[in-house]
């Protein structure tokens, strides 16, 4: 069975959340713990929380992957900048706690002109220390399309995180347009491009997948998601994937330019997909 959701929205509370989960046949879902554009961050409801939980598992869900804010840079060039990020991924983590056992994603950050080195030391001490309690959630790093100063482009780049942090408690996700983006060529090299993940990183650091076509070429470097099939990267490479052996036991989350109803076709179809 496939475990494929969409991004919700959390304004209403998690429990709400799994209702409209369950009403577009998703059996996970994503949701930002903030203000994707700011910090803002509602107060935690630990009730609501628990009676989310119940549902969950009364529902059959797979991990949820809820996503931290666009705004959080752990490698900034601004100290005052980089010490408030690192400030909101530990209270994130901390919120996280009250739905346990789920992943938090998140984009690895820019550089802006520091250098990478420089970039991936800074967001390893950032994640030690928002590690460092222990909190029942597990970090997922997300592949990126290596726009501009964006760290995470490479899976070379995930590695010298992973290994600088060495937490069991951090893994990888996956994006499908950022890796095509990025010059991973998934439509024509599945098998290819998770050997040489499976080499870098190892697969069993591979946590849940972002399913999105790209409006743009192979290698562009870009980021601009697509509706399934409408994109660059075409329906038969989600086929592909919802059937391969290591990646269909991951949860899969949609992030194309949808409204409900088009997230509603979307599962379907990769369900449909499935053989």
């Amino acid at each position: 069975m496939l475990y494929v959701g969409c991004h919700l929205s959390a304004s209403a509370g998690n429990f709400e959340m799994v209702k409209t989960a369950q009403s577009i046949g998703a059996n996970t879902f994503a949701f930002f713990t903030r203000n994707p554009r700011g910090s803002y961050a509602k107060k935690l409801d630990l009730a609501d929380c628990e009676k989310a939980m119940q549902a969950l598992q009364e529902g059959g869900f797979g991990k949820l992957v809820a996503h931290g804010a666009y705004t959080m840079n752990l490698c900034t060039a601004d100290p005052e900048a980089r010490a408030f990020a690192a400030d909101v991924l530990c209270d994130d983590l901390r919120r996280m706690a009250a739905l346990p056992g789920q992943y938090y994603n998140f984009h690895p950050g820019s550089h802006v002109g520091q250098g990478v080195e420089t970039g991936i030391s800074q967001i390893c001490d950032a994640l030690k220390k928002a590690l460092a309690p222990g909190y029942p959630v597990t970090v997922l790093l997300e592949t990126m399309a290596g726009k501009g100063s964006e760290i995470g482009g490479r899976f070379e780049e995930l590695k010298a995180i992973i290994d600088g942090v060495g937490s069991d408690q951090i893994g990888v996700c996956l994006d499908s347009c950022h890796v095509h983006d990025g010059g991973y060529d998934i439509v024509n090299d599945l098998d290819g491009v998770l050997a040489e993940f499976d080499r870098v990183i190892g697969l069993d650091k591979l946590k849940a997948l972002h399913l999105n076509d790209s409006k743009n070429p192979f290698g562009s470097h870009k980021d601009r998601h697509e509706l399934l099939g409408d994109g660059d990267l075409g329906l038969e490479a989600f086929r592909n994937i919802v059937n391969n052996p290591v990646l269909k036991k991951l949860p899969m989350i949609l992030e194309t330019p949808n409204e409900l109803p088009g997230y509603a076709r979307e599962i379907a179809l990769l369900r449909e997909m499935e053989i």
